[in-house]
């Protein structure tokens, strides 16, 4: 079986349904392809939106015509403005969403755009002839042709989970990795390496006592991330909750911290240093006695929770025993563990700043894969890589932008002229906000 088409995306994370969107509207026949059409956009992580210097992405996403600020604004359950003590160019949007809607919607709108078909199936194999990639083909052997082709398989690539001493092979929790793509690629002399982030136990709020937890509530003036004329879905608005580890939890993180992964030599590549595991706090941090952990909303009819801040790969039962030393989880139940997961990525210098290959022609790359770790820097990428591609498909100048004119343009430029050597978050963009603040006032004028 063979199919044609002008751009095909591997990939429907953030990164690859921005991209796929924005060839698709401006003409380019465009083609995404996921292994699980129900994860489209999937919030691997923690079920938010924006946040200090990530918010001010989602509104330069908004402004180039991108879909994450439109999708955010339908799906919210709570939404803040951070740093409101700072001016205009430092405000920074934040909202919890209902996961599952958020799919649903982003889903919608994929399938209703002009130009864009979805396949599920996994890649395999790039096609490149005399330089120039032509194609690819996947495990249900079939052949794409294509003009360009943007790469956006986000922790799938030979991804590996870690729970304790356990590892399994998998993209996401109960979901497989993609085998073969990294090396397809790099026989090209593209150079890879690994990376790892982590995320958080999942709780059941049925086990939580909200009583000992301070509420944290949101604003309730419809704040929005989308400038353009729509209105909010108006879901029902929910608090989130604040508590502190203690003693007594670092105790029992100390003592079975020979079990970690990121401690007894089983994990080898870098994380986030902006979103550490609570194992990593307690290292680096041994004269702290408390750290502030977020109990937050998965959605706005379910009992599941996000602990954001206690990311780990500790085992299972050091995760339990150590949560249920905090008085409001002191019979804690979860649905799953934290986990750590290492995953290919590709070195972004190899990448001119239309994030377009510089050794293979039309082949581009955009999110984690380029050493990034966030939704937000993976939105901002793909809708530089889906306009790109269309305009390699079609005829006409590079689109890119500068670093004085917006914060994804410091996030590509640092990414193509310094590289990366852990995974990049949007925090390291504050050490260059000066670039973007008459930007970002004009923005939020």
């Amino acid at each position: 079986m063979e199919f044609k088409y002008d751009v095909i995306v591997i990939g429907a994370g953030h990164a690859g349904c921005e991209a796929a969107a924005a060839a698709a509207n401006m003409g380019s026949k465009t083609c995404l392809i996921t292994m699980d059409m129900n994860k489209v956009a999937q919030m691997s992580c923690n079920p938010a939106v924006g946040g200090i210097a990530k918010g001010q992405i989602v509104r330069e996403i908004d402004a180039l015509g991108g879909y994450m600020g439109l999708v955010t604004d339908k799906t919210a359950i709570q939404f803040r403005i951070l740093n409101r003590s700072k001016g205009p160019a430092m405000w920074s949007p934040r909202a919890q969403c209902d996961r599952n809607k958020f799919i649903w919607t982003w889903r919608e709108i994929l399938e209703n755009i002009p130009n864009l078909s979805i396949w599920q199936d996994t890649v395999k194999e790039i096609i490149v002839e005399n330089g120039e990639i032509t194609g690819l083909k996947t495990f249900w052997d079939v052949t794409f042709h294509a003009k360009c082709v943007v790469i956006t398989a986000g922790t799938f690539l030979n991804g590996m989970m870690h729970v304790g001493k356990t590892q399994l092979a998998g993209g996401r929790m109960a979901e497989p990795p993609s085998l073969q793509l990294t090396e397809s690629i790099t026989k090209f002399g593209i150079r890879s390496g690994r990376m790892k982030t982590g995320t958080p136990v999942r709780i059941d709020g049925r086990s939580v006592n909200f009583q000992l937890m301070a509420t944290q509530d949101g604003e309730n003036d419809h704040h929005k991330f989308s400038f353009m004329n729509t209105s909010l879905r108006h879901l029902k608005q929910l608090q989130c909750w604040t508590c502190y580890t203690n003693e007594e939890v670092h105790r029992v993180l100390r003592e079975g911290l020979n079990e970690s992964p990121l401690y007894n030599g089983q994990i080898q590549s870098i994380g986030p240093r902006y979103c550490p595991s609570i194992e990593t706090k307690i290292v680096t941090f041994p004269d702290k006695n408390q750290h502030q952990l977020f109990l937050e909303p998965e959605g706005e009819t379910t009992q599941e929770l996000y602990l954001n801040g206690f990311s780990s790969s500790l085992p299972m039962d050091i995760q339990i025993q150590a949560l249920r030393k905090i008085p409001a989880f002191s019979n804690i139940e979860i649905y799953r563990p934290g986990y750590a997961i290492e995953y290919d990525y590709f070195d972004p210098t190899q990448l001119k700043h239309s994030l377009e290959s510089k050794i293979i022609k039309n082949l581009f790359f955009a999110g984690q894969v380029n050493g990034t770790t966030g939704y937000e820097e993976a939105g901002g990428q793909g809708l530089i890589a889906g306009i790109n591609a269309h305009i390699n498909c079609h005829g006409g100048e590079p689109f890119t932008l500068a670093r004085d004119e917006a914060y994804i343009g410091v996030l590509i430029d640092d990414l193509v002229t310094k590289g990366v050597d852990e995974p990049i978050v949007c925090s390291h963009l504050e050490q260059n906000i000066e670039y973007c603040s008459e930007w970002m006032t004009r923005i939020c004028d």
